[in-house]
């Protein structure tokens, strides 16, 4: 047992798509920056000015170096913002699971110490985990915590319960849309349902793709911010000349145009009433975007088409430039589907509690009219005995943040306490106890 009451826990939650982090007890994460980073590979990140004979005949040595850790990464939203020769963005997440051990311990790293700085040997951790989360992977992360952090005591909770508790339920249907997927869990007193867990790889990301290449083919170019330079001729007048830079590497490039379209639909989307089809679509009237460069788009069809992929995937298929997902479509379902397939693998007598508390988190859930979409095709689906409610806070930051605002809630909460896994319990049993500690 651990009895730190006088020190605040912190929380941490590493999505996909953003790393989450700060005090229990607060109502926001102090620390939001995107969980990519970036990597110079290589001589050219350590001594950049030497001259190029020398680094060409150090080149050979260094493959046998580089995977001793011979790169630089830079971590946070500042960090990245800066364009810098040959950086490739790397995620440490693939499909919702920890590839890379080495990023996420740059992203604690950033969180605890340029972020919160805080020492983590003070402090216990909350860490969330996805509901598929292999034990593998949470006593790596267990093993990560004590061995380097020096953690005086752990936790890890799955998404979907904190999100649960961050609504004040035991029992619901979590809906989590996140960035790299969409995964739908139901939570009963304060457990997943394993087995019943149903996940999707369309995400906020995927959508933010579709929107891409849709505009593409359009013939929109997304100019990043650091391909061009603003010239102001007369008062509020600016001409835009391009600068050439031919050393970014093609997934800077593709992160850089994924923040701005990213905000192209957060601002502008919206789920249709019903579904998507070009017919009726085609003469909607359009929403203007400025974009950084200074020209104006105008979105007509896209601001709908996009978002109801989450309904129905086959759209996908009418998008140029989307081809190579075209095998992996046939398999994912839309949202109502998989809601419903989800419901149908848990127990009969707790169905109907499921269907009248469905929840909502993640980012991408944010998304206007998507709530009265969903429960609209779930009514008509679904059996009528059942009441179908769809919740979801009115508030986006409560929306995007839900997992860690229930992370913040739990680990305050003083009955909460005695359940810690101690620095002395990992030192007596090891990693593996984690699984009994946090089931």
């Amino acid at each position: 047992m651990y009895g730190g009451d006088e020190v605040s826990a912190i929380v941490v939650d590493l999505g996909s798509h953003t790393c989450k982090a700060g005090y229990a007890g607060e109502d926001a994460p102090k620390a939001v920056f995107p969980s990519v980073i970036g990597a110079v590979e290589g001589v050219e990140a350590m001594d950049m000015d030497v001259d190029s004979t020398k680094a060409n005949s150090e080149d050979s040595k260094t493959e046998s170096e580089k995977e001793k850790g011979k790169r630089k990464l830079y971590v946070g939203s500042q960090a990245l913002s800066y364009r810098r020769d040959h950086m490739e963005v790397l995620s440490p997440i693939k499909d919702g699971i920890v590839s890379d051990w080495d990023l996420v311990d740059n992203i604690w790293e950033h969180a605890f110490r340029s972020c919160l700085m805080i020492d983590p040997k003070e402090h216990p951790m909350l860490l969330a985990e996805p509901p598929l989360n292999s034990q593998q992977q949470r006593e790596k992360a267990a093993e990560l915590m004590f061995e380097k952090y020096k953690v005086p005591a752990l936790f890890m909770a799955k998404n979907p319960v904190l999100t649960s508790f961050a609504t004040g339920r035991a029992t619901s249907l979590v809906v989590d849309c996140g960035g790299g997927s969409t995964t739908i869990s139901p939570v009963h007193d304060g457990y997943v349902l394993q087995k019943a867990v149903v996940s999707s790889p369309l995400g906020g990301e995927f959508l933010t793709d579709c929107l891409l290449k849709s505009l593409e083919s359009k013939g929109i170019k997304i100019k990043p911010r650091y391909s061009f330079k603003r010239k102001e001729i007369r008062a509020g007048e600016f001409q835009v000349e391009d600068v050439d830079i031919p050393d970014t590497t093609e997934s800077y490039k593709l992160f850089c145009q994924r923040m701005i379209v990213g905000d192209i639909k957060d601002s502008i989307c919206r789920v249709p009433d019903t579904p998507y089809d070009d017919k009726s679509y085609s003469n909607i009237p359009t929403t203007s975007y400025e974009l950084p460069d200074g020209q104006t788009l105008e979105i007509g069809a896209d601001r709908f088409k996009v978002p109801d992929v989450m309904f129905n995937p086959s759209i996908v298929q009418t998008i140029p430039g989307m081809e190579k997902y075209a095998d992996m479509i046939p398999s994912v379902r839309g949202l109502p589907h998989m809601v419903m397939e989800s419901i149908n693998k848990c127990d009969v007598d707790i169905r109907r509690e499921l269907y009248s508390s469905i929840l909502l988190a993640g980012g991408t859930s944010s998304m206007q009219q998507l709530k009265e979409r969903l429960e609209k095709d779930l009514v008509e689906e679904s059996p009528h005995s059942a009441r179908v409610k769809v919740l979801a806070s009115g508030n986006t930051t409560e929306r995007r943040f839900s997992v860690w605002i229930g992370g913040s809630i739990l680990a305050s909460l003083g009955s909460f306490q005695q359940m810690w896994f101690s620095k002395s319990e990992y030192e007596e049993h090891g990693a593996s106890y984690i699984q009994r500690k946090c089931p």
